[in-house]
């Protein structure tokens, strides 16, 4: 009888393990789990920047002479509502329109420009790690404008691209290597010099558009560095939507490996779009970023942005993913004088936070008429406000 009870017992303890209980794990099963919850914990993920890229700066002389202090410019508070967009990216560029020749060359606006080179110091003070500096503006002031404004470029340890004090220079690839691993390279080109014929045998004062060029800088830049950003400053001036030999150049471009193109000089903000390489890899292209500061009145030529994008890398095969773009709308906001053609109290805003003050007649509605103009080829396109 004990034998039987020992026996029927034992059955149903038998049967009772036997059964699926998914809280239940054996010694080995426990670990294994743990294993494989701490590998995916300690996988590193792809490492992600951001970079930030703002329109023409172009000096005006009515913008110098609104920051000119006691001893020398002060441009640093034109920038102060927008310089914390800049700041919060891992990397951010500006096309500067006007060479910062200095005061030793005589300042002047339209047509031939110089401007004071505290502009640097305010685009160095706001976030601006590099400058394009290759434009129909670049040979205004000749040379030795070119290579002032050069010096003080490395005085402040800022970036530049596009223009060159040197043959060595302009051999130098730019490159940002950051402290996330993603290093990015940064080449830029222009359509021409407003008929101001390049110097003989000083081709380095300004990168001009050749496409075969541009092929093999793209390629060169790809292998040195992972990630590739091109400004290019061509287009019609005042025209909202690009044309064709700049979708043209774009897709060249991006077949040549580019991951980012920025579009200068046509002074209105043109829409941006995404296209595919034939290397596979991915381009955001902005075809004009517009305006950022200057002294031009009409409503769309005081509107230009800032263009923010994530670049991801992927660990395993180094490829170069163009995530989240998001653009922030802005305008130019000053003081006019009366009956003139000139003002004072410059400053940039953000669009979406000067709406109470309708700094231009029907803001919201050119507001919204900006926003769809610019994601129309781009429906993901994000607006980010407070």
């Amino acid at each position: 009888m004990n034998r039987l009870f020992f026996l029927i017992l034992l059955f149903l303890l038998t049967a009772a393990c036997s059964q699926s209980d998914p809280a239940a794990f054996s010694a080995k099963d426990l670990t294994t789990k743990n294993s494989a919850v701490q590998a995916k914990q300690d996988f590193p993920a792809n490492p992600k920047i951001t970079l930030s890229a703002i329109g023409d700066i172009l000096i005006h002389s009515p913008i110098y002479h609104d920051a000119q202090t006691t001893d020398g410019y002060n441009f640093v508070p034109m920038f102060k509502n927008v310089a914390p967009y800049l700041k919060n990216t891992t990397l951010s560029i500006a096309n500067q329109e006007t060479m910062i020749g200095g005061t030793g060359f005589g300042l002047s606006g339209y047509p031939a420009f110089n401007s004071p080179k505290e502009v640097g110091d305010a685009l160095k003070a706001s976030g601006i790690d590099i400058v394009s500096i290759a434009n129909n503006h670049t040979l205004d002031r000749g040379g030795k404008a070119i290579q002032q404004a050069i010096s003080h470029w490395n005085a402040i340890d800022v970036l530049y691209t596009g223009a060159f004090k040197s043959e060595e220079d302009k051999e130098k690839l730019r490159v940002i290597r950051t402290a996330e691993g993603i290093d990015v390279a940064f080449l830029s080109y222009t359509y021409g010099t407003n008929g101001i014929p390049v110097p003989e045998n000083k081709d380095y004062l300004v990168n001009l558009i050749n496409e075969q060029t541009i092929k093999t800088e793209v390629k060169q830049a790809n292998q040195a560095a992972d990630a590739v950003v091109v400004s290019m400053h061509f287009g019609e001036e005042y025209q909202r939507m690009p044309n064709d030999y700049q979708k043209e150049l774009a897709q060249m471009i991006s077949d040549a490996g580019a991951h980012v193109i920025l579009g200068h000089h046509p002074h209105v903000l043109q829409p941006m779009e995404k296209l595919q390489g034939k290397k596979g890899n991915q381009t955001l292209v902005i075809y004009s970023l517009g305006n950022f500061l200057s002294a031009q009145e009409e409503t769309y030529r005081r509107i230009g942005g800032i263009l923010q994008v994530e670049l991801e890398k992927d660990r395993l095969d180094g490829s170069i993913s163009v995530n989240n773009p998001a653009f922030i709308p802005t305008i130019v906001d000053y003081t006019p004088f009366a009956n003139q053609h000139a003002g004072t109290d410059f400053k940039i805003l953000p669009m979406h936070t000067s709406l109470q003050e309708e700094v231009i007649p029907e803001q919201k509605k050119v507001f919204e008429d900006i926003k769809n103009h610019m994601s129309q080829w781009l429906p993901e396109l994000r607006f980010p406000s407070p």
